[in-house]
């Protein structure tokens, strides 16, 4: 029996726009489809929802407010019950070819394999530096890590994204779900939890996607500033797992090289951007000492904080 077969797929939306059409046409063409599709929905209002009904997919739609990147994710797991596994997809990863989901849960052949990820490639539309963050990113080799690997990669060890990933259900319930309150990262939380459990992550590179973003310089601040808010709210990762020594350089110098090649007009903005990372991580780490209004202002996920407005924190 296929593993698609006793398996959910969740993707949350919120006006996904002109692309979701070619999104759910992707969905469509795929040669083996999973037992149900969910939309967790928050209150869209560009007809993406009836777009999707139209494609078979039960809908769950949400107050905007409330979705929490952990939350809401485990919500879906935990109101559609008799499930072995479940995918997530977001709004804009666009399946490769009609065998990307079924390449995905290939992984799970393995028992020990708790999640896994697949590849992410660069949207045609995507700029050079953000092509190349993905080819460097997403290796052409599949792998699958366990604890010992940390030894070597660090928190890279821990890497996975819910962008297009798959989760063997009762491995997932066994290390309490996604967490409910993290500002973003809630696949790498999850994932150092696996870690720490005694399963393996895997890495499938034959199972693809189109995934991207052209950010702006301050929107590439923001997500970095977020992702200095996660590590500081949630320093057991790196404690356990260690640094990726040396990763930062060698993307640097591999971004450089690729830029020389591809788009020698873009290095200077290269470097820009990669100053604007910096500062957005270390603001995110010492955000403990920043007023809460700042806060929210350089947050890329300024949600996370409204709760917490009236209490400082």
């Amino acid at each position: 029996m296929s593993k698609l077969n006793k398996t959910l797929l969740v993707c949350p939306t919120l006006n996904p726009g002109g692309m979701f059409n070619d999104w759910l046409c992707a969905y469509g063409q795929q040669k083996e489809k999973p037992a149900a599709a969910l939309i967790i929905d928050s209150t869209s209002d560009d007809g993406s929802v009836e777009q999707a009904k139209e494609f078979g997919f039960s809908i769950t739609v949400i107050d905007r407010k409330t979705f929490n990147h952990g939350a809401t994710r485990q919500k879906a797991i935990d109101d559609n019950e008799g499930f072995d596994f479940v995918i997530f997809l977001t709004q804009d990863a666009l399946l490769y070819n009609d065998k990307a989901l079924s390449e995905l849960l290939s992984a799970f052949d393995s028992p020990d394999v708790a999640a896994v990820c697949g590849r992410q490639l660069p949207h045609k539309q995507a700029k050079p530096i953000e092509a190349h963050a993905r080819l460097c990113s997403y290796s052409t080799v599949s792998n699958v890590r366990s604890l010992k690997d940390a030894e070597s990669l660090g928190i890279k060890a821990a890497f996975l994204s819910n962008s297009f990933a798959a989760y063997r259900i009762s491995a997932l319930q066994r290390i309490g779900g996604f967490p409910d309150d993290v500002i973003f990262a809630e696949d790498m939380y999850v994932a150092a939890k696996l870690l720490l459990a005694g399963y393996s992550i895997a890495y499938a590179a034959d199972a693809c996607v189109y995934h991207s973003h052209n950010y702006s310089f301050m929107q590439e601040l923001r997500r970095y500033f977020d992702m200095g808010v996660f590590h500081a709210r949630e320093p057991w990762i790196r404690q356990r797992l260690g640094s990726a020594e040396g990763a930062g350089a060698k993307f640097i110098v591999s971004e450089f090289k690729y830029l020389l090649k591809h788009a020698i007009w873009q290095i200077p903005e290269s470097f820009l951007r990669t100053m604007l990372r910096y500062i957005g991580f270390r603001l995110g780490i010492m955000e403990h000492k920043l007023p809460i209004w700042l806060k929210r202002k350089l947050a890329m996920n300024k949600g996370y904080f409204a709760d917490k407005l009236n209490k400082g924190i």
